[in-house]
């Protein structure tokens, strides 16, 4: 179990790297790629829920792009771990 932890903590940390850097650069997608690492981390982390959160209450309009972002995030950490996807 403790190895899952560190997979999504490093990939979730990734995804949060690449949406700061996709902020400044315009080659990436900068917010989509923040949605998908807090999505990723808010399930092994209260701080990354908590930024999350934020982020929703911040910018309302990008809410929907959360939403899929995590639902993405989900639905792949779901086939990693051999489930059927819901």
């Amino acid at each position: 179990m403790p190895v899952k932890r560190w997979i999504k903590l490093i990939v979730g940390w990734g995804f949060v790297i690449f949406g700061v850097v996709g902020l400044v650069l315009p080659v990436l997608q900068g917010i989509l790629f923040l949605a998908i690492g807090f999505g990723i981390l808010a399930q092994e982390s209260a701080w990354a829920r908590a930024r999350l959160h934020s982020l929703r209450r911040r910018h309302p309009e990008w809410a929907e792009t959360f939403d899929r972002a995590a639902e993405k995030a989900a639905a792949t950490i779901r086939r990693l771990n051999g489930r059927k996807q819901a």
